[in-house]
C-alpha cells in the first residue's frame, strides 16, 4: 500500500519540501503530490523589483519537477479535513471541488498581506506580497505623473526595500515611507546610519512614528492627525496566513497559524506537518521564528527531513532553527546585511553598500537556485526511474 504525501503550496517551503522529500524517499510505496494554483514559481523576496518595473525570469515547476517523481497539480485549496484526512481543492479546468487523500500532509499555503483592518487600506492601499498585486501596483505606478506622490506604509524590511527600489526606478517621484517606529530602529548603529544615508540620497521623505489609522484614495492619515498626500499607498505593515488552517481542527494561533514542534510536526495531528509562514514554530531563546524565507527554508529541511525519518525508521534529526542576518535590498546598487544573535537581535556587525548589495543578489539567487534543484544529488538512476514513473503517471491520468 501507498504511503501518500500532499503538499500544500509551492512558495520556497512547500517547493522545498517536496524536493527534498522526493530526494529522500524515492520509493514505489510512497507518492508526493505538490499543490499549487500557478504553474511558475514566484520569487517572492523580488516582488518589490517587479513593481518597480523589473522583470522577472519565469521559472516553470514542470521544468523544476521533471524527472522527481512528485506529481505537480495546478489546483486552489478550498479546505482541509484533518479528521477524514482529504484535502478539498478546484483545479482551474474543474468546476466541481475534487478531493485528494493523503497519509502525511504538509500545510506550506504561506501568507498574504495583512491590512490590520484600518480603514481604506483594503480599498485604496496596494499589496506586494503577491505576484499580482506586485504587477497591479507596477501598472499604476507607470501610469504616474513625474512629482506625484507615493507612500509606503510599514517600516520593516518589506517596506524598506519597496520604497528604496521605486525611489530609485522613479526618481522623478515624491515617494515617502510612514514607520511606526523609528527608521531601522532595530538595527545596529552601523546599520542606521547606512539606511538614512540611503535614503536620503534617494530623496525619500520619512515620517517616523506615524501610525497610518486610515487610507483614502489620495491621502493617508496617521494617529496623530498628520495627513500625507498619496496618490498611490503601498501597504506594507504584516502578514496574514492562509485562512483554511483557521476551519479545521488543528491546534492554531488565533491568527491562524499551525502550532508545530521542533520537527514542524502539528502538535494535535501528528500527520500533519507545517512549514514557513502558516507555521507557528519556537526558536532560539523561545521566540517565535519570524514569517520570512530564512526560517521558513530551515522549516522545510526539518519537516521533510523528520517525515522521511520516521517512515524509514531512522532517526529524526533535529536541528535547531537560527539566525545569522539579515539582508536588505536598497534598490540595486545599495544593500545591507545586518548580522544577527541566534535569536534575531542585531549585533555591531554590518555589511553596508555595493557589497551588501552584491551579497543579497546572491542570497536571492540561491534561494531560487535551491527550489529549482529539488534532488540535486539524486544517483542517476534513480532521477532516471523517477522520469519514468512521472510519464506513467500522466499516461495513467490521461487514460482516465
Amino acid at each position: 500500500m501507498q504511503h501518500r504525501i500532499v503538499v500544500l503550496g509551492a512558495g520556497y517551503t512547500g517547493a522545498v519540501a517536496a524536493g527534498r522529500l522526493a530526494k529522500r524517499l524515492h520509493r514505489e510505496d510512497v507518492t508526493i503530490t505538490l499543490v499549487n494554483p500557478e504553474p511558475d514559481f514566484v520569487e517572492r523576496v523580488r516582488l518589490h523589483q517587479l513593481a518597480a518595473g523589473q522583470d522577472l525570469r519565469p521559472r516553470p515547476f514542470a521544468g523544476m519537477f521533471a524527472g522527481t517523481g512528485v506529481d505537480l497539480k495546478l489546483a486552489k485549496v478550498t479546505a482541509v479535513d484533518v479528521d477524514r484526512k482529504t484535502v478539498s481543492v478546484t483545479a482551474a479546468d474543474v468546476t466541481e471541488p475534487q478531493e485528494l487523500e493523503y497519509d502525511t500532509l504538509v500545510y506550506a499555503l504561506g501568507s498574504g498581506w495583512d491590512d490590520g483592518g484600518v480603514p481604506g487600506a483594503a480599498e485604496h492601499a496596494h499589496e506586494i506580497s503577491s505576484r499580482p498585486g506586485a504587477l497591479r501596483l507596477r501598472d499604476r505606478l507607470a501610469a504616474l505623473a513625474g512629482g506625484r506622490p507615493v507612500v509606503v506604509v510599514g517600516g520593516g524590511l518589506t517596506g524598506l526595500e519597496a520604497a528604496t527600489e521605486i525611489a530609485e526606478a522613479r526618481p522623478d517621484l515624491d515617494v515617502s515611507l510612514a514607520a511606526h517606529g523609528g527608521l531601522g530602529d532595530w538595527l545596529s548603529e552601523k546599520g542606521r546610519a547606512h539606511l538614512r544615508r540611503t535614503v536620503d540620497g534617494l530623496g525619500i521623505t520619512v515620517h517616523e512614528h506615524a501610525a497610518v489609522d486610515a487610507v483614502a484614495a489620495d491621502r493617508v492619515t496617521t494617529a496623530d492627525g498628520r495627513t500625507l498626500p498619496a496618490d498611490v499607498t503601498v501597504w506594507t505593515t504584516g502578514f496574514a496566513v492562509h485562512p483554511v488552517a483557521l476551519a479545521t481542527a488543528l491546534d492554531v494561533t488565533d491568527r491562524g497559524r499551525i502550532v508545530v514542534d521542533a520537527t514542524m510536526r502539528s502538535v494535535s495531528h501528528p500527520d500533519v506537518y507545517a512549514v514557513g509562514d502558516a507555521a507557528m514554530a519556537v526558536g532560539p531563546a523561545d521566540k517565535p521564528l519570524r514569517m520570512s524565507c530564512a526560517s521558513g527554508v530551515p522549516m522545510a529541511w526539518q519537516a521533510a527531513d523528520a517525515i522521511a525519518a520516521r517512515l524509514t525508521g531512522t532517526k529524526v534529526p533535529q536541528v535547531p532553527i537560527r539566525y545569522v542576518q539579515q539582508c536588505i535590498s536598497l534598490g540595486r546598487k545599495e544593500g545591507l546585511i545586518q548580522f544577527v544573535t541566534a535569536d534575531d537581535r542585531a549585533v555591531d556587525k554590518a555589511l553596508t553598500g555595493r557589497v551588501a548589495a552584491f551579497y543579497k543578489e546572491l542570497i536571492c539567487k540561491g534561494a531560487a537556485w535551491g527550489v529549482a534543484n529539488p534532488t540535486l544529488g539524486m544517483p542517476t538512476r534513480r532521477r532516471r526511474l523517477a522520469r519514468q514513473e512521472t510519464r506513467s503517471r500522466a499516461r495513467a491520468q490521461a487514460a482516465a
